[in-house]
């Protein structure tokens, strides 16, 4: 009886074992019934490549993770994809890029039958350039525009690839079919991270879970089907579906496109892309009849106008697979040229067309559009003389005038002439179109004289505000520190050319009035003749009654003068003049006419007892630009001079032997670059508009100043009497002696030293009045030029030898009469010394 109980034990526990042991397998096999608390439990597994020798520790279940080619336990070291290779497989898997290139290294777009070598097709912006059609060039004869096919910018920039895209939104009705791709996620008692493409059986399968019928299911609808497939089999498992690239479907394009062919497009593209991935119609091809055909009818037809013109999409279908995409020949054409919102050649859609349709497509008449006036003209080859002009206005039955093919309509703008308005300009405040009122006179237009103070003038008074604060800056500044004056000195030199324009600027505010003149240019519309009515302005204001005070008509322009605009008498003119220097009360002040030099000087309380009268200078700005003018004239005969002579010699070392003629070329080019350089020197000289007195040396008494009649802007320098004299040139010592009573030339030429290359028989004297003392002026007396005396502030010039006999070293030598003309010009000894450097 024991051995009995210890065999049935036995038994029993071997039977035990076994189902233990099944139940273990079946465990393996379907870990749907595990202990959600335990799913987190993870045991370490080696790394063979078979999944049955994973092992974990005894009493933890596994957990099931189903991805792309595997079925694994979570808690595995590595697991092997579907090359073979270990790893993790992630989202970052390789796939093929859009947009490949041919073997001429053009882009593929994705798109096939491609005619590359269309003569339009342009490589380097990837876009088509299309030919003219026969009615453009038509209608370019005719107008002169060459006009662009209405619609045909809309093609202008295809883009860069039009493979299936992967990133769009998906609609909801949208229709799964073979090769859409899903990304099927979940989580729970299993976890699921696999990407399937539905084959061309219309179903995917995942692991573990079998096939998963998804043709023909919308997308909206799609996760709820694989949903239920995985609840099949697994309870508490939440399922997210998403979508990844969409399958590509293959559409033809024919007809009058600009490039046929079959075109790789996405599932979710309609006719309006696959046009737009074609270039369009071509410019014979119709952009009003597109059709789309499938199963050998037309399913749909586009009026591209409807879609450009208002955004009209009703007709833009969605493609499927095998769509033929088909482009007519347009019915007509017509042009549309003038003012119109959108000048361009445009496509009859019937023969019922109207100039209101086609102005409703071109977006209506722009204001400046004259409808009165619309000129059509027609062609019509039955008849000897085909073509004929319309005119007609744009309203009415105008506008329901039915287009045929080849017209060309033509509208004119408005006449921009106003029908009630006056116009005022010149030096006023601004110049306005004012309506004209009945009974207007010219002081309804200029109310009062500030309306003539132009916008100039107001710039200016303005301005003084700017240079006072710059003035107030640098002397507010100036007990900064050292670091402070580095950039203070350029404020202090702002401040000393402010200084010199601010002088000079004193009574310039306002640009003088012409009061005495005034004119109203009137049109006659009969015989469009033009008739000038003068009018005193000044009495407009002091007599508004008078005669002066003219009354006005629709379209008359008043025109007001400044005086530099019609210069008035010297007289009527405002004066401003400034006297600087040795006088008892400088500044600028106002004179009136007939006033001289004299009044000047009394109106400054006279010279002080350092003043120097010889020296005085006088400037006036008309006389310095006619001596710019005559500068520059001298300048230019100089050059050409120059040039002549350098052309004859150059003709001489021509007919030299080879090695002179190169010593002389050189030599030749050397002279030729000293003279360049010094006539532009001399080009670059600024006269200063000085007038010479031309006053005996130890003239003293003030009164003795010439008659001359003050104008607005002249400028009296009184120096104090110069402590040195000047002596440059051919000398050892270029230096500044002091002045000593009675010295003569020879005096100073002995201090200074003259050097072997002298020119003693051309020294002359620059004098501090601005003119010029030369040998040949002086004559034999005293020893030519040696024994002239010298007075203070005067400058001794001693020109070089030049044994040269060119045009340029007679020049050179011939320099105290150049300097006799540069002196003329109010240069001075300035300008001699920069020709001389």
């Amino acid at each position: 009886m024991l051995k009995f109980t210890k065999s049935f034990t036995a038994v029993t526990l071997a039977t035990a074992a076994i189902a233990a042991s099944a139940q273990d397998m079946n465990n393996r096999s379907d870990l749907f019934n595990q202990d959600p608390s335990n799913s987190s439990s993870t045991s370490n597994t080696s790394n063979n490549a078979n999944m049955g020798d994973a092992t974990t520790p005894a009493g933890l279940p596994r957990k099931m993770v189903i991805t792309n080619g595997q079925v694994s336990e979570l808690g595995a070291a590595s697991v092997r994809n579907n090359n073979g290779a270990y790893g993790n497989y992630g989202d970052g898997r390789q796939r093929g890029q859009a947009g490949s290139r041919d073997a001429q290294g053009r882009p593929n777009n994705g798109m096939q039958n491609r005619d590359w070598n269309n003569r339009g097709y342009n490589d380097r912006d990837n876009q088509f350039e299309q030919e003219p059609s026969e009615f453009q060039k038509f209608v370019a004869e005719s107008t002169g525009k060459m006009l662009p096919i209405f619609g045909s910018e809309f093609f202008a920039n295809t883009p860069s690839t039009f493979a299936p895209i992967s990133n769009a939104p998906i609609p909801s009705e949208y229709p799964l079919g073979p090769g859409d791709e899903l990304m099927i996620r979940g989580w729970g008692t299993v976890d699921i991270d696999y990407r399937a493409t539905i084959d061309r059986n219309g179903t995917i399968s995942i692991p573990t879970i079998g096939n998963v019928p998804l043709a023909g299911v919308k997308a909206g609808d799609a996760q709820n089907v694989i949903r239920a497939a995985v609840g099949r089999l697994y309870k508490g498992v939440t399922v997210n579906v998403t979508f990844g690239q969409l399958r590509a479907i293959t559409v033809y394009v024919v007809g009058q496109a600009n490039r046929p062919g079959t075109y790789t497009v996405s599932s979710l593209s309609t006719l309006v892309t696959a046009l737009f991935a074609s270039g369009g119609p071509n410019a014979n091809g119709s952009m009003r009849h597109v059709q789309v055909k499938r199963n050998g009818k037309v399913a749909a037809e586009l009026d591209l106008y409807s879609f450009i013109a208002k955004g009209d999409k009703s007709a833009d279908i969605k493609l499927q697979d095998g769509d033929t995409i088909y482009i007519p020949s347009a019915g007509g054409f017509v042009a549309l040229t003038g003012k119109v919102n959108a000048p361009a050649v445009y496509e009859l859609r019937s023969r019922s067309d109207t100039i209101e349709s086609l102005l409703d497509v071109a977006g209506g008449l722009p204001v400046v559009a004259d409808p009165r006036r619309a000129f059509l003209e027609r062609v019509d080859p039955s008849r000897n003389h085909p073509r004929s002009v319309e005119e007609f206005a744009l309203e009415g039955q105008g506008l329901k005038r039915a287009l045929k093919n080849g017209d060309v309509l033509n509208i004119t703008s408005i006449t921009p002439a106003f029908a009630n308005a006056v116009v005022l300009r010149g030096n006023v405040d601004q110049s306005v179109r004012a309506p004209f009122k009945d009974g207007m006179r010219v002081s309804d237009l200029i109310p009062n004289r500030e309306y003539l103070i132009s916008r100039k003038s107001t710039r200016r008074q303005n301005d003084v505000v700017a240079e006072a604060g710059i003035k107030v800056l640098s002397a507010r500044d100036v007990g900064r520190n050292s670091i402070d004056r580095v950039s203070l000195s350029e404020n202090e030199r702002d401040t000393r050319l402010q200084a010199e324009s601010i002088a000079a600027s004193i009574g310039g505010l306002i640009d003088q009035i012409n009061w005495d003149y005034a004119v109203i240019e009137r049109v006659n519309r009969t015989d469009l003749s033009v008739k000038l009515i003068p009018f005193n302005l000044g009495k407009v204001f002091t007599n508004p009654n008078g005669p002066d005070n003219v009354q006005l008509q629709p379209g008359d322009t008043v025109t007001i003068f400044s005086q530099d605009d019609v210069a008035v008498p010297m007289e009527k003119r405002q004066v401003f003049v400034r006297i600087e220097g040795e006088v008892n009360v400088p500044g600028v002040y106002q004179m009136t006419a007939g006033d001289t030099l004299q009044t000047l000087m009394a109106k400054a309380g006279g010279p002080t007892a350092s003043a120097y009268l010889f020296g005085t200078g006088f400037y006036r700005e008309e006389v310095r630009r006619e001596q710019q003018a005559n500068l520059q004239r001298a300048a230019d005969r100089l050059d050409a001079q120059i040039r002549t002579e350098q052309s004859t010699q150059l003709a001489n070392i021509r007919a030299m032997a080879s090695a002179d003629a190169a010593a002389a070329a050189a030599q030749l080019e050397a002279e030729r670059r000293l003279a360049e350089e010094r006539i532009t020197r001399f080009r670059n000289l600024k006269p200063t508009g000085r007038i010479a007195f031309a006053l005996e040396p130890k003239e003293r008494s003030f009164a003795n100043l010439p008659q001359v009649t003050l104008q607005n802007g002249d400028r009296l320098v009184v120096p104090s009497k110069p402590a040195f004299v000047h002596v440059f040139g051919a000398v050892n010592v270029e230096a500044s002696p002091l002045w000593r009573a009675n010295s003569r030339v020879k005096d100073y030429l002995k201090l200074a030293g003259t050097t072997v290359d002298a020119d003693i028989d051309n020294v002359f004297v620059l004098r501090v009045d601005g003119t010029v003392v030369s040998s040949d002026s002086q004559g034999w007396f005293f020893g030519k030029i040696g024994g002239l005396e010298v007075m203070p502030g005067d400058t001794i010039v001693v020109p070089e030898k030049l044994d040269k006999t060119t045009f340029w070293s007679a020049f050179t030598k011939g320099a105290r009469d150049w300097t006799q003309i540069l002196a003329n010009l109010g240069l001075g000894a300035a300008a001699i010394k920069t020709l001389r450097d």
